[in-house]
């Protein structure tokens, strides 16, 4: 130890400067080295160009995704003011080289030329040039068209007068590095999420994103004239309005305040909160200020009036939020958030302007809009009611819990060892199969729960309903990680589980309604990778005494042209046509089977799906339905 001590001096400082710092640490600028992080890079250069927007100088926004053999490559152009170009003295280089690789710099420091921005930490297009490839960078301003080449952190050309021109704005074009990235490719359902919103926070700012990558040419354009009210639309349009689609703009300070929302006939909440047009994933100050104002501006209507008079509970915070839909977008200077990812705000006193907001306006909305506050009220009443009924069901499933009691739930077959990164349960359609399954299962490993049926469609259902279901308290208790406000998927039983339902229609019924349970009560198991769909074989193929299984169409051609006539063949229709040594075989088997982990790449297109196919309006699942049905690969009537 004495050894170790002498020497660790000065000779032991390594100083990382500029590009060096972030690419020996990229997670500590943008969080991730995987698609997030990718992603990411364009999010800031996007991010400039909605800044001069939101300044007043910018009307377009162009998005061009291309590739080469490496990976995708993004240009993103704007009509703003173009980036500075003139020589700073004290650096003796152009303040374009200067915001290209030096970090902490930039007019955003200064209100006089962003009052509000989004890229507040003067590390954004630094840490873009550092962990690309290239990056060039064309700027048209004061007549004239400038570009310089970057890479990796520093500049690889020397700024160049190209031309002159009447345009102005900047283009920003960059290759991410594979050095540094895992992933080279830009998530584009996330990319149009992230553009459809802003586009709502910019009314009247036309962004248009180009996708030239796997050989084909898709364009489409993200214009909004309303702003944020069209985003409630948007949210709600496959949703029964129960209010109109009301809301506020207002300046406090320095600080500007603009919300909406509409109550709509759902079980959920869904509020969308920004800073500085900035979605932040984890809320912060002006979402607790949001939700105060709510909850005081209701519950104070509603012991004004009279109207909860009758009712024996308390009503809370989340009962009057059941079925709102929001956005809230607050503008201000120097917002603190958690990391340069941007997820949570941290300044305390905005929770105050915020609710100094939206409490005054939705009060006197619910005085002067009585036939919209008595929907609202008659929705909070049934979701307090509800959830008082939930509360005992959950009540009732924790007394029969198998932590509990010696009986396992229902018909579970339990495993032996009970380590959940080892063990796996498999859900199974219907008793014939449960049976099979059971006997051929690895019984130190796997456990078997048979259903019986279809489940509850949860979408369409209140959660005292839920909760009161037979088969949702079974998996609840077996799952082991209760449910809503005492989910933990920590204390989770087995971290794989595999829903294993037949072939056909009826069984992507059943595995829809798992999902649409798992996706409004447990999402965290499907995040944390624990869920996944088993992949039944469509065929048995024999050929001599030599037995195959073919698992699509195109296997079993292609087994035809492998071994010509075949002597048998036998399309199977349901897991129970197996014996348990060919369930094992061909499904269960850990050495041979073929699993799909459930993933959720883009929540809020899930959301949407999820009502459409899901929900109680039948018209959107028709058209759905109508829309893509060439799209069907099989289909069993």
């Amino acid at each position: 130890m004495a050894d170790q001590a002498e020497t660790y001096d000065a000779s032991k400082i390594v100083v990382l400067e500029g590009a060096q710092g972030i690419r020996r640490r990229p997670g500590m600028y943008i969080g991730s080295t995987g698609a997030a992080g990718v992603i990411h890079l364009l999010y800031e250069v996007i991010d400039n160009a909605v800044d001069e927007a939101g300044a007043g100088f910018c009307k377009n926004i162009t998005v061009h995704l291309s590739q080469d053999a490496d990976g995708d490559i993004a240009e993103v152009t704007d009509d703003g003011r173009g980036i500075p170009v003139g020589i700073m003295e004290k650096y003796n280089k152009s303040a374009l080289e200067i915001i290209m690789t030096t970090l902490h710099k930039g007019a955003k420091f200064s209100a006089d030329v962003y009052k509000v921005s989004g890229g507040l930490h003067g590390v954004g297009l630094t840490v873009v040039n550092a962990l690309s490839q290239y990056t060039d960078v064309t700027v048209k301003r004061d007549g004239k068209l400038y570009r310089q080449s970057f890479g990796k952190g520093v500049a690889t050309s020397q700024l160049q007068l190209v031309s002159e021109t009447q345009e102005r704005g900047t283009t920003i074009k960059f290759k991410p590095d594979k050095e540094i990235f895992s992933v080279m490719t830009f998530d584009s359902a996330l990319l149009k999420e992230r553009l459809r919103y802003t586009s709502f926070l910019n009314p009247g700012l036309r962004i248009v994103l180009i996708d030239d990558r796997f050989s084909t040419h898709e364009e489409e354009t993200f214009l909004s004239n309303e702003g944020i009210k069209d985003f409630i639309k948007f949210l709600d349009k496959d949703a029964t309005a129960l209010t109109g689609v009301v809301g506020s703009k207002k300046q406090e300070g320095a600080v500007v305040v603009e919300f909406a929302l509409q109550y709509v006939d759902s079980y959920e909440e869904i509020i969308e909160p920004f800073v500085n047009n900035i979605k932040t994933e984890e809320g912060g100050t002006h979402l607790s200020g949001f939700h105060s104002a709510v909850t005081r501006a209701v519950l104070n209507y509603i012991e004004k009036n009279r109207l909860g008079a009758k009712l024996s509970l308390k009503i809370t915070g989340d009962d009057t939020r059941e079925g709102l839909t929001a956005v809230v977008s607050v503008l201000m200077q120097n917002p603190e958030f958690e990391g340069q990812t941007k997820e949570k705000l941290g300044n305390v006193y905005i929770k105050g302007v915020v609710e100094g907001v939206v409490y005054p306006y939705l009060s006197q909305y619910l005085e002067e809009h009585p036939s919209d506050a008595k929907a609202i009220v008659e929705k909070i009443i049934t979701a307090a009611t509800a959830r008082e009924s939930a509360r005992k069901a959950r009540e009732m499933v924790r007394k029969k819990s198998i932590f509990d009691s010696a009986v396992l739930p229902g018909k579970l077959a339990d495993c032996i060892i009970a380590d959940p990164e080892k063990t796996e349960l498999f859900i199974v359609e219907g008793q014939s199969a449960g049976g099979s399954s059971k006997q051929g299962r690895d019984k130190n490993i796997q456990a078997i729960l048979p259903l019986r049926g279809k489940i509850l469609n949860v979408e369409k259902a209140s959660i005292d309903k839920i909760f009161d279901n037979a088969e949702i308290k079974t998996m609840i208790t077996a799952f082991g990680t209760g449910i809503n406000e005492t989910f933990n998927a920590d204390a989770i039983r087995y971290k794989k589980i595999i829903i294993m339902t037949d072939a056909d229609v009826d069984g992507s019924h059943i595995r829809t309604l798992l999902l649409t349970f798992f996706y409004r009560y447990m999402k965290r198991i499907i995040e944390q990778g624990y869920v996944y769909a088993a992949i039944p074989p469509l065929y048995k193929v024999t050929k001599g005494k030599a037995t195959y299984y073919c698992y699509s169409d195109e296997e079993l051609e292609s087994k035809r042209k492998e071994l010509g006539e075949l002597d048998g063949l036998q399309r199977y229709k349901g897991l129970g046509e197996m014996n348990e040594v060919q369930l094992w075989e061909t499904t269960m088997n850990p050495e041979t089977r073929r699993l799909k982990k459930i993933t959720i790449a883009d929540a809020a297109r899930a959301e949407e799906l999820f009502r459409i196919l899901m929900g109680t309006d039948v018209l959107p699942r028709r058209k759905f339905l109508h829309e893509h049905a060439e799209q069907v690969k099989w289909l069993d009537v």
